[in-house]
């Protein structure tokens, strides 16, 4: 196979990891007769820097001509202020637009070799595996606001539509066909009148798919759920905004944010694929930075977009055996024992591809 692939590094750490899943897909590719052809391109802070956008319309073109992209992170304090009138995460949330990028798949699963680096029982990790399905391109970040306020008051709005509803439902229902055959809708139907409209929308496409089950969960409950029983989900079906907020709670249960990967996906094989975790502007350029959220989401670029599974399953592997043997990055290093660099670690999964 033939892929392009637009990468694109951003700011803080986002070049380390995203340099180390550059090699991994390159790895991958050498050892299974792929050609892939990567591309970088500016995005964030650093294209702020350098264009006064944080999403040039270079970029755009560039990402137009690729099979899928791979982005680092965005944002650090020196573009921090949240009046400013031109931000990091404007570029993000424009790609995410402009591409129709409205799902969000962001697996959470628990690794026994690191369960002694959350803050839950063992015993109520064994068998945490879900994949949340985040709305992204609707609700509470796209609707109309007022960024400065008037006076004393400011609004932001939620709004959704049925058709927003409908694919995001069904991007859950389908995968949860290809795993355990549940869904867990999280709402605040007993609230707002978006919620309410989520589920009886939820409801009517949960038609299509009997052979699933569903269940709807108010948001302050599923807050609780995912740390007193994680277990019992399967797929997590959100909206924009309590997906973003749920899925980072959830990332306790691996262990640290570094480890999550995400995918965001449209109508086509066209994907973005990101970490989870932000540019952590305190450990750039020490090489302290865990590359295995973004080295998962290029597995997720090879599943979805590239239509490699027997790859991106390759990849998984090397990484849970690295982390089976003892490899560690230094936020889940305990206190006290050495730890390997960024570039170590990803070494590490090398040696087991």
């Amino acid at each position: 196979m033939k892929a392009t692939i637009t990468v694109l590094p951003g700011d803080g750490i986002g070049p380390e990891v995203t340099t180390q899943a550059v090699s991994v897909l390159s790895r991958i590719g050498t050892l299974r007769h792929h050609d892939f052809i990567f591309r970088e391109a500016l995005i964030g802070g650093a294209a702020i820097d350098r264009t006064g956008s944080p999403l040039p319309d270079e970029t755009l073109s560039i990402c137009e001509q690729s099979d899928a992209l791979l982005l680092g992170a965005v944002g650090g304090p020196q573009w921090s202020d949240p009046t400013a009138g031109v931000r990091p995460e404007q570029g993000l949330l424009k790609i995410r637009k402009h591409f129709n990028l409205f799902a969000n798949l962001r697996p959470v699963k628990a690794y026994p070799a690191l369960a002694l680096h959350t803050p839950l029982r063992a015993d109520l990790l064994e068998n945490v595996d879900m994949l949340f399905v985040r709305e992204l391109t609707g609700g509470l970040y796209f609707g109309p606001r007022q960024e400065q306020g008037d006076g004393d008051t400011a609004y932001d709005t939620e709004v959704y539509t049925v058709a927003e509803v409908e694919r995001v439902a069904r991007v859950a229902f389908q995968a949860a066909r290809r795993r355990r055959q549940k869904v867990t809708s999280v709402d605040k139907a007993n609230v707002l009148a978006s919620m309410r409209l989520w589920r009886r929308t939820v409801v009517k496409v949960h038609e299509d798919y009997a052979d699933v089950a569903l269940e709807h969960v108010l948001v302050d409950a599923c807050t609780m759920y995912l740390m007193t029983r994680p277990a019992s989900f399967d797929v997590v079906l959100a909206s924009n905004m309590f997906g973003d907020i749920l899925s980072d709670e959830a990332s306790v249960l691996a262990g640290s944010l570094g480890m999550l990967p995400s995918a965001s996906l449209g109508s086509s094989t066209f994907g973005l694929y990101e970490p989870v975790h932000g540019s952590a502007p305190d450990i750039a350029g020490q090489g302290k930075a865990n590359p295995v959220g973004t080295i998962l989401s290029a597995a997720m670029l090879l599943r979805y977009s590239l239509g490699l599974e027997a790859e991106a399953q390759a990849v998984e592997r090397a990484v849970e055996a690295a982390l089976a043997d003892g490899a560690r990055t230094a936020d889940i290093c305990a206190r006290g024992e050495a730890y390997l660099s960024t570039a170590e670690f990803t070494q590490e999964i090398l040696n087991r591809l």
